[in-house]
């Protein structure tokens, strides 16, 4: 008898335990820390009741006692989480802007209008932040990069960003267009992405040229500086100058200088040819191409002043001659020819006058 009523109480504790429950889709979430996620979740009740009220808790340790503790009443989740559920049997829930703090149980509650009821199971989330690194740090162009994405969530799919465009392979050999900073991100949450880190790459000196301050034909006596530049990373470090006489016929190189700016402040005749620099760091170096100085001595200034008067007495004589003969009185010979006589003789164009003849008596 006994037996029989103990059978009795336990199929009515199942059947009442079938009527009240709650179920998580899914128990155990793993997510990364900005990303949000949902609690899939149904419950329960026995079709006579209606539910009033439903709430989430978060299963927290205060002075040392495990409580559940209701989400409304948290200041961190303000604004964070919201109940997808309704009041029949969806009991869904979203937590937006994951923080590592959220890492931990969570539990669903509902009342109807005569009991309520807590969930016995719970959700426990873990959430992990995206720590990206390189290996190595530090590469000279040609090496060999590996990205590497840490999370704690199980194999998820993982995308790469160098200065926000995606990286389609996390292992390549190092060029130098591919330093920058690079993040990862799970492949279905682009949006979020870990800190950045960055890859710099080393190379030797790149483009050296040589820029000059003036003309390349000089006069002697005058200055220029030569400064020579370039593209490396680390910056060049050593400059060295290298020069090739334009008189004389041995391809042969002389050094000349050292430092970025070779500067001559009164060139000669024996400074004309070809000048080179040669750029340097901890990689390797490499040298710009030949830049060429012709210098010519120098005129006296007095030759200068001397040429410059008689150009200048050669284009004004012929004009002061000109003005002057207008200025000067005519001469006689010219009056006579205005009169039509020239040396005394009568001009023969002109008719001479009759005079009459007197006859005596």
């Amino acid at each position: 008898m006994i037996k029989v009523l103990i059978c009795l109480l336990l199929q009515q504790a199942e059947k009442v335990s079938a009527v009240w429950s709650v179920t998580f889709e899914n128990q155990d979430y793993c997510a990364v820390k900005g990303s949000s996620v949902e609690f899939k979740c149904s419950y329960n009740y026995p079709d006579d009741e209606s539910v009033r009220e439903t709430a989430w808790y978060k299963g927290m340790l205060q002075d040392g006692i495990w409580e559940r503790v209701k989400l409304s009443v948290l200041p961190t989740y303000k604004n964070r989480f919201a109940y997808r559920g309704d009041h029949v049997h969806n009991c869904s829930l979203v937590l937006q802007d994951l923080q590592e703090d959220d890492t931990g149980y969570y539990y669903f509650w509902f009342d109807t209008n005569r009991f309520g009821r807590n969930s016995k199971q719970s959700v426990y989330l873990s959430v992990t932040e995206l720590k990206a690194s390189i290996r190595p740090r530090r590469v000279s162009a040609g090496d060999n990069v590996t990205l590497e994405c840490g999370t704690d969530c199980q194999s998820p799919r993982i995308i790469w960003f160098r200065n926000g465009h995606i990286v389609t392979q996390p292992e390549f050999r190092a060029k130098i267009q591919d330093a920058g900073n690079y993040s990862c991100a799970i492949e279905e949450l682009k949006s979020v992405q870990s800190d950045p880190v960055a890859l710099d790459v080393w190379y030797s000196p790149l483009n050296v040229s040589v820029e000059v301050n003036r003309s390349s034909l000089l006069l002697a006596g005058s200055s220029v500086i030569l400064t020579c530049r370039s593209a490396a990373n680390p910056a060049a470090d050593t400059y060295t100058w290298w020069y090739s006489s334009y008189f004389s016929n041995s391809s042969s190189e002389l050094q000349v200088g050292s430092g970025q700016v070779l500067n001559i402040a009164s060139v000669e005749l024996a400074h004309s040819g070809t000048y080179i620099c040669q750029a340097k760091n901890r990689v390797g170096q490499s040298r710009s191409a030949e830049v060429l100085l012709t210098v010519e001595e120098t005129v006296h200034p007095f030759i200068v002043l001397a040429v410059g008067i008689i150009v200048i007495i050669l284009l004004v004589l012929p004009v002061v001659v000109i003005w002057a003969r207008k200025r000067l009185p005519h001469s006689d010979a010219d009056k006579e020819v205005r009169d039509g006589t020239v040396l005394g003789k009568k001009n023969p164009s002109k008719k001479q006058e009759m005079k009459p003849v007197s006859h005596g008596v």
